[in-house]
């Protein structure tokens, strides 16, 4: 085992060294597949400097996935020669994989003939950044390979403003504050992911917008991107993203406001222009369903 993996957890250790997700990781180690000095061992185990490992790797992933397809609400806020900026509807993937048969934002480009960077691995090319499939909102897409390094160098350097609204259950106390909670997947489920000792540095900071009889509008900077953060972090508050079943939100008051999803929208946007360095930002209306349950909740008050 490389000096450099020492004291990581196995599945964080395999997906550096082999360069898998850590999906894949997982299911390798779950499976029996990994062991360390002869001994099976879990994805939480850490691993040391010196020790022999052994992976059962899977044969090549199929690179087959389903063509372009048009996809209805997704609108081009800015294009030029090197970026392309989106508002993505609920129910888009940024991009294919072999889990998600449905519509993505580079395949909706692809069908409207709009050019991506080729820079990436092939079912992401282009792909500086990701919202998930549930949430709405504004997303960059490099078109040249010059935007595309840069546009990523300026991600893992947290210098892109990246402003999100969420309706939270309840009011959180403080008004404003930060979460500064590491984050990492859930140890016991597969799809979810939680606060975790040990887990990836996860900061974000939230400001009351507004305070209703039930819930909270709040505005969320993050300095950190990690999947599922603002969703995980709330949860960790006791104030879980109205309509986000998955994370313990209440669904009687989804249903009354008719939410299927998390109330979450990515409504701004900034960073400095790959070209020329100059600072653009753009903005996001919430779309129908999180205006309607914004509306109600508000009536209910």
């Amino acid at each position: 085992m490389p000096e450099g993996l020492d004291g990581l957890r196995l599945d964080a250790a395999l997906s550096r060294l082999f360069g898998l997700s850590r999906t894949t990781a997982v299911t390798i180690i779950e499976s029996g597949g990994a062991s360390l000095d002869g001994r099976i061992r879990g994805k939480s185990d850490r691993v040391l400097a010196g020790s022999v490992l052994e992976v059962d790797l899977p044969g090549p992933a199929s690179t087959t996935f389903s063509p372009p397809q048009v996809v209805d609400g997704l609108r081009v806020v800015h294009e030029d020669d090197s970026i392309i900026v989106v508002d993505k509807p609920v129910g888009v993937a940024a991009h294919p994989s072999g889990s998600w048969e449905g519509p993505t934002v580079i395949g909706g480009l692809a069908a409207a003939g709009h050019r991506v960077s080729t820079s990436g691995a092939e079912e992401r090319q282009g792909v500086v950044h990701r919202l998930d499939v549930g949430t709405s909102g504004l997303m960059v897409v490099a078109k040249s390979e010059h935007a595309y390094t840069v546009l990523k160098d300026a991600f893992r350097e947290r210098t892109v403003d990246k402003r999100y609204h969420t309706l939270v259950q309840g009011h959180p106390d403080p008004m404003t504050g930060t979460v500064d909670a590491p984050i990492d997947r859930h140890p016991t489920s597969a799809y979810k992911f939680a606060v975790v000792a040990g887990g990836r540095d996860s900061v974000t900071h939230y400001a009351t917008i507004e305070a209703f009889r039930h819930a909270t509008l709040l505005e969320i900077h993050l300095e950190t991107g990690r999947t599922h953060q603002i969703r995980v972090h709330m949860a960790a508050l006791k104030h879980p993203c109205v309509g986000d079943i998955t994370y313990g939100a209440d669904p009687t008051l989804s249903k009354k406001l008719k939410l299927e999803r998390q109330w979450l929208h990515a409504v701004k946007l900034s960073f400095a222009h790959p070209d020329d360095g100059r600072w653009v930002s753009f903005d996001s209306p919430y779309p129908a369903d999180l205006q309607l349950a914004l509306d109600t909740i508000a009536a209910m008050s």
